[in-house]
């Protein structure tokens, strides 16, 4: 099978992704109320948190450089044995030392497996079809990202905060281990073996100056600020605001459900405006709601905010990979995956801390203004990257043989 056949690996791929992701964002508010249970400060929760996106930093590289001379799927079930190790292993711990250390193994199962399932996607799909398996690839993460923290809510809770926060962490571990039932066969060993044919190492600074690169990373590290800060910061703004916590976790899950609904028809949307002014219109339409949250508007006003912004939101993602992917040199493409992986867990740690630091000076509402203006200049450094127009699907039949030619089908 070649890139365009048979998209069932597709399905799987979102299926598995779906249960991986739902673990972790089970897991790592789990893992913040075990780590209070066990004494933890704010501070030691902070480090817990910032081992999870700082570990895999040091191997996202090695593992894009790996995976551009080699097989893609092996990276799948080592990031599902991780993921469900540092859960379980998360839950047995009996110290913050230890936690951490969990933490870690997790972010980095998390990152193997990412750095896997898109160079999986960018191998196994046509050109004109990135677009729009990437757009559905993603859904796995928003599914995740919306049924795992209410899975966790449900759990966690009473007089016993240790016993319960280690259950959810238990039964994260063992919904990630479910991921490994939709991932047979899920590599075509011919569009492996074209790869594992390719030539030598391309140099991270060829690949950060091809042009497009640093524009998807900065728009995926933009769009994936606003998804933490939002998710981090919406919950202090009911509070300041009178709104309950039980509004603001259905606006959160609101806001994701958005995301899934904007996938879901992204591939019109390309064909209606082109990736170009998609990418711009709904960065600068983010930047002004991101903005708008700063006021003090009423709660149904603030539920149409979240849902058109978490619309807007859900075109950065998967629209960044394939900038990065079709911008990037031949033989590098997992490489700049990964680097645009690296953007996005710096962002992690930085923009959270950013973020802290404005809201003690300039209050709990400042964080929305700066994701404002970060969104706003991604959206200039949109209009201005080089993307191909899926409207014109004639294009990539055309280079389909030469593709063929070079992989040896």
């Amino acid at each position: 099978m070649g890139p365009g056949g048979n998209r069932g690996w597709l399905l799987r791929l979102v299926i598995a992704f779906s249960f991986a992701q739902g673990a972790v964002s089970m897991a790592r508010p789990a893992v913040s109320y075990r780590a209070l249970a066990l004494g933890a400060d704010e501070r030691a929760i902070g480090v817990i948190a910032g081992v999870y996106a700082l570990l895999p930093l040091f191997v996202a590289v090695p593992l894009g450089r790996r995976t551009d001379h080699g097989r893609c799927a092996p990276l799948l079930p080592v990031g599902v044995v991780l993921i469900s190790g540092g859960c379980a292993l998360s839950g047995l711990a009996d110290s913050l030392w230890a936690m951490a250390i969990w933490s870690g193994v997790m972010g980095l199962g998390h990152l193997c497996f990412v750095i896997g399932a898109q160079s999986l996607v960018a191998r196994q799909s046509a050109p004109h079809e990135q677009d729009r398996n990437f757009g559905h690839f993603t859904i796995g993460a928003s599914l995740g990202q919306l049924v795992g923290p209410i899975a966790a809510g449900a759990l966690i809770g009473g007089r016993d905060m240790a016993g319960s926060s280690a259950l959810a962490l238990l039964v994260a571990g063992a919904g990630a281990a479910v991921a490994f039932t939709s991932l047979w066969r899920i590599e075509s060993r011919t569009t492996a073996k074209s790869r594992e044919e390719q030539g030598g190492r391309v140099p991270v600074q060829r690949i950060l100056r091809a042009r497009g690169v640093p524009a998807g990373i900065f728009i995926s590290l933009a769009v994936l600020s606003a998804t933490d800060i939002l998710t981090a910061y919406l919950p202090v703004v009911g509070e300041h605001r009178g709104i309950a916590p039980s509004v603001i976790g259905l606006l959160l899950s609101l806001r994701a459900a958005a995301t899934i609904a904007c996938r879901l028809v992204l591939t019109p949307l390309l064909r209606l405006l082109g990736r170009t002014l998609l990418l711009t219109v709904t960065c600068l339409l983010a930047a002004l709601l991101c903005a708008g949250i700063a006021l003090p508007v009423p709660v149904w006003a603030l539920a149409v905010m979240l849902a058109v912004l978490g619309f807007c939101l859900g075109v950065g993602q998967p629209l960044s990979m394939t900038t990065v992917v079709q911008a990037a040199p031949d033989g590098a493409r997992s490489t700049a995956l990964a680097l645009r992986l690296t953007g996005n867990r710096l962002g992690q740690v930085a923009a959270p801390a950013s973020a802290g630091l404005i809201a003690g000076l300039a209050g709990v509402a400042a964080p929305f203004v700066m994701l404002g203006g970060l969104l706003l200049l991604s959206a200039g450094i949109a209009l201005r990257a080089p993307a191909g127009d899926p409207r014109q699907p004639r294009e990539p039949r055309r280079s389909r043989p030469i593709l063929r030619r070079k992989s040896g089908i």
